[in-house]
């Protein structure tokens, strides 16, 4: 490309995120102190204590806010953040948690905070998931998947103010899985103070719109459905981003991000194409982790004839996995034998991924009553993930195997991504592709959001399935922090699903992003999604 052609993209590009009006110099001077995200769709909300979806992940999470304990991006580790130190008593039915003195809320143009973080902040943003009666609890629907997925409304007693530094949770019973938790991506602390100035103006919804963290960048502006801009925030704790905004440029199509990427409107794209194409250009990277995830096929199990057990086992049987990977994620993803991958300490190798069989398949349709078999419909989600590049071509293949046993199956994909998952949520769906992107690493992130009864009630379990024996089996390995009991009852609750098929596991795949070769520093998480603490532009 040359150097006018790339002064004019970025020119173009910084006008489109309102930089008119600034002269050529200056937009060339501020273009390289931004980085231009591309991403794949637009968040739901601000705040992801109140959705799961990893787009609002992405743009959320690391980005403006901070938890008490977070991971190790190198070995999953639980190390501190906003909590310097933590303590665990015996019975593990206490934990204390030790607050910086140092944590500072962002300054933005509606809000100036008077106080650093402390413990009131703490209490706020866990009582206002967990007490009904919370005068914010109903603030955006009142729905908080995550927190309601995990139990933590059950197994949180209550949360004790021991100083201004120091906060203890007091817990129903022992949880081997409540650390990770609390360091997951939902578990983001909030601003007490600017919650009361939201009550006080009767703007309570702000909390969730207007975002107020203390992560490495505030909020700024949002352009629905077309951009956001962040700036860096100038006293948070870890030290002050080198860059003078970020941007998230909403890009739902794969070949409009990889077209920015080429121009120089883009510094960095999610989900990209052509990968070998991007592999051989002198100036871009392509880049990959092996993601914490899973693809499915999911069944509404309250709605005939997905009720019937036989029937969803016929369909698993009639999907040829083997050419969806082939075809779907050319090869860069492992078929899924179950729900959790290979590289998980609770992955049990005795469960193996079902045959494709068309002869199995029909004759446990005919065995159900469905010999002459029935129409459906498959809702292919309109965004690309890592769990799942292209729903669209994979819902077609789906399509073409079902129609050998005579299933004719009618394809939704019209809708935008965001009303895609309310309407999922709920239950409109036949059956739906999915998937999940771990927020942690502990197993019963899979389990409990996935397939429990409390996520079939708070809308994260899109198949509507619900075994108490299965949740008796998660509930069981949640009480003991010995591994092969854990890894035991894991065992039989995944043995359950391949016998249950409430949803049929596709496949566990790397996530990719492209960037220039200007832009430094780690961006993609293996858990966590992205995070642009430390990344700078040459």
């Amino acid at each position: 490309m040359t150097y006018w052609k790339f002064t004019y993209y970025n020119c173009l590009a910084l006008f489109v995120f309102l930089l008119s009006g600034c002269d050529t110099n200056e937009a060339l001077s501020l273009s390289k102190k931004s980085i231009i995200y591309c991403s794949e769709g637009a968040p739901e909300s601000f705040n992801p204590q109140t959705v799961t979806s990893g787009t609002t992940i992405d743009a959320t999470a690391n980005q403006l806010y901070n938890r008490l304990i977070e991971f190790n991006p190198t070995d999953n580790s639980i190390i501190p953040a906003i909590a310097k130190s933590w303590h665990v008593t015996r019975d593990g039915k206490m934990v204390t948690f030790y607050l910086r003195k140092d944590i500072k809320f962002h300054q933005t143009a509606y809000f100036t905070p008077t106080r650093d973080l402390n413990a009131d902040d703490v209490l706020f943003s866990f009582n206002r998931m967990s007490d009904v009666t919370h005068e914010y609890h109903s603030v955006s629907g009142g729905r908080y998947p995550f927190f309601q997925n995990a139990q933590l409304v059950d197994l949180i007693d209550s949360i004790e103010k021991i100083n201004d530094h120091t906060v203890r949770f007091r817990l129903s019973h022992s949880d081997s899985s409540f650390l990770a938790n609390i360091g997951g991506n939902s578990a983001v602390i909030l601003s007490r103070e600017y919650a009361d100035q939201l009550t006080k103006l009767d703007t309570k919804q702000e909390v969730d719109t207007l975002p107020i963290g203390t992560g490495p960048f505030k909020f700024k502006q949002y352009s629905s459905g077309a951009f956001i801009r962040y700036e860096p925030h100038s006293g948070y704790w870890r030290g002050k981003s080198e860059l003078k905004q970020l941007l998230f440029d909403i890009t739902p199509r794969d070949t409009g991000r990889l077209t920015k990427l080429l121009a120089g409107e883009c510094d960095i794209i999610a989900y990209p194409i052509a990968h070998e194409k991007i592999k051989q250009h002198p100036n871009l990277i392509l880049e990959s982790v092996t993601s914490f995830n899973v693809g499915y096929f999911g069944f509404n199990t309250s709605k005939p004839p997905f009720n019937d057990p036989l029937v969803r086992k016929a369909l698993s049987y009639a999907i040829n996995k083997q050419a969806i990977l082939e075809t779907v994620y050319t090869g860069q993803a492992e078929i899924a034998d179950g729900l959790i991958p290979n590289s998980s300490w609770a992955y049990d190798s005795s469960i193996t991924s079902q045959e494709y069989s068309i002869a199995k398949a029909r004759a446990l349709l005919a065995e159900a009553g469905y010999g002459d078999g029935f129409a459906m419909d498959l809702w292919a989600m309109p965004v690309q993930r890592a769990y799942n590049p292209d729903a669209v071509t994979m819902a077609k293949l789906i399509q073409a195997d079902l129609q050998k046993i005579g299933i004719e199956v009618d394809i939704v994909s019209d809708y935008e991504w965001s009303t895609f998952l309310r309407k999922i949520a709920d239950g409109e769906h036949q059956s739906v592709l999915l998937g999940w992107s771990a927020d942690h690493p502990d197993p019963d992130n899979f389990f409990s959001t996935l397939l429990s009864c409390a996520s079939a009630i708070t809308g994260s379990n899109r198949t509507f399935w619900c075994n108490d024996e299965f949740d008796q089996l998660i509930q069981d390995a949640l009480q003991t922090n010995n591994i092969n009991r854990r890894k035991a009852y894991y065992s039989k609750a995944l043995k359950l699903i391949n016998q249950e098929v409430p949803l049929i596991p596709i496949a566990h795949s790397k996530r990719y992003q492209a960037r220039a070769n200007n832009i430094n520093g780690t961006v993609l998480r293996s858990i966590g999604g992205i995070d642009f603490n430390g990344v700078t532009k040459n």
